[in-house]
């Protein structure tokens, strides 16, 4: 077996085996690993929305961001570099986070969800490879946002750094506003308030960003390769996710292992934790970060993977992302176990038709 070809399968692999451990020791059910429902739950702790069961800054999230920085220096390959449609960027991570707080969750928590038997994750995966084909198109079209310079190297240090001075804020936990009891804000309860130690977080976080710097890892860039070149590289690590929560989700039951929340197979649509089974929008949620996620060139990890490595355009979209998850909560566009407001069904109509616009004048033939 090629050496690359162990990197991504090994790469997925630690992904899914840790998505099941965080579980155990604290995180949400199927929840381990979630680049949308953390990103929103950072926004909630910097009072940026006020949903005060999703309020705490997730180590995750930082670690990845770090893992893949350290990852650049050590491979000798961090490049700052930039200035690629910046707003526009900008606004694509904000209707990315849309789509994927209808269906609740990024493509990566789709995958474990699936792995633990939620069958409304198959919906939206059918949904997200239908809005990878959209993009797929315009790229065949000549879709180019523009080349992406050279920047300064302190540009590309901006969000690592922004990260750490986030580990701090979780760690000492300052209160700046005694009267209304922060920022930085915690869930008292909910998905919020279920989450592993913050060490442990965090050395998860740089061990995935580390592994998928060095191995590309991306779940919208698998299904984009094999629909453009039939290149199967980055799809093994799909499967690798897959296959290592489901078994491990399998084998904690067997077990009997129990933990602060205990991972479960549950097959079927209902009483799925943190979901809901309204099909449709559970598609067309997730085909809005597909097709979002092909114009932006990654899906959330990979955008936080990028800005790690020193692309200042991800760490743009990233901020889109973080931004995203306060509008969706302050304007009701995200669903709950309850269903899909009004609102948020015409959030992501919108921003597929927001997505289709951008794809469309973006072409070289255009």
């Amino acid at each position: 077996m090629k050496k690359e070809n162990i990197l991504i399968w090994l790469s997925g692999a630690v992904v899914g085996l840790l998505a099941v451990l965080l579980v155990l020791f604290g995180n949400p059910l199927n929840m381990g690993f979630c680049i949308a429902c953390f990103e929103r739950d950072i926004a909630g702790a910097l009072g940026l929305h006020r949903a005060a069961v999703v309020q705490y800054i997730r180590p995750e999230i930082l670690g990845i961001v770090l893992g893949a920085f350290i990852a650049g220096y050590v491979g000798k390959e961090f490049r700052p570099e930039g200035g690629s449609s910046t707003i526009t960027r900008f606004f694509l991570g904000i209707l990315v986070m849309v789509g994927a707080l209808v269906f609740l969750g990024c493509p990566l928590r789709m995958m474990i969800r699936l792995g633990g038997g939620d069958l409304n994750a198959l919906v939206a995966l059918i949904g997200f490879i239908a809005g990878i084909a959209v993009g797929v198109y315009f790229l065949k079209s000549g879709f180019d946002l523009g080349r992406a310079r050279e920047q300064r190297t302190f540009s590309a240090w901006v969000l690592p750094i922004v990260m750490v001075g986030l580990l701090l804020l979780l760690i000492l936990a300052p209160v700046f506003n005694p009267d209304a009891g922060g920022p930085i804000f915690f869930s008292a309860e909910g998905p919020g308030a279920q989450h592993a130690a913050v060490a442990l977080a965090l050395i998860a976080g740089l061990l995935v960003g580390y592994l998928a710097q060095r191995s590309r890892l991306c779940l919208a860039g698998g299904t984009r390769d094999w629909l453009l070149i039939k290149d199967s590289y980055l799809i093994k690590g799909f499967i690798a996710i897959l296959a290592v929560v489901l078994i491990g989700n399998i084998l904690v039951g067997v077990l009997g292992i129990t933990g602060v929340n205990t991972p479960a197979f549950n097959l079927g649509f209902e009483g799925q934790p943190v979901a809901h089974a309204v099909h449709l929008w559970n598609f067309l949620g997730m085909a809005l970060v597909g097709l979002g996620s092909i114009l932006l060139g990654g899906c959330p990890l990979r955008q936080l993977v990028l800005a790690g490595n020193g692309n200042t355009d991800s760490a743009v979209a990233v901020l889109g992302m973080i931004i995203g998850a306060a509008i969706s909560h302050n304007f009701m566009l995200a669903a709950s176990p309850k269903g899909v407001p009004d609102f948020a069904k015409y959030a992501v109509i919108g921003g597929l038709i927001i997505c289709l616009a951008v794809g469309a004048l973006n072409r070289e033939k255009a």
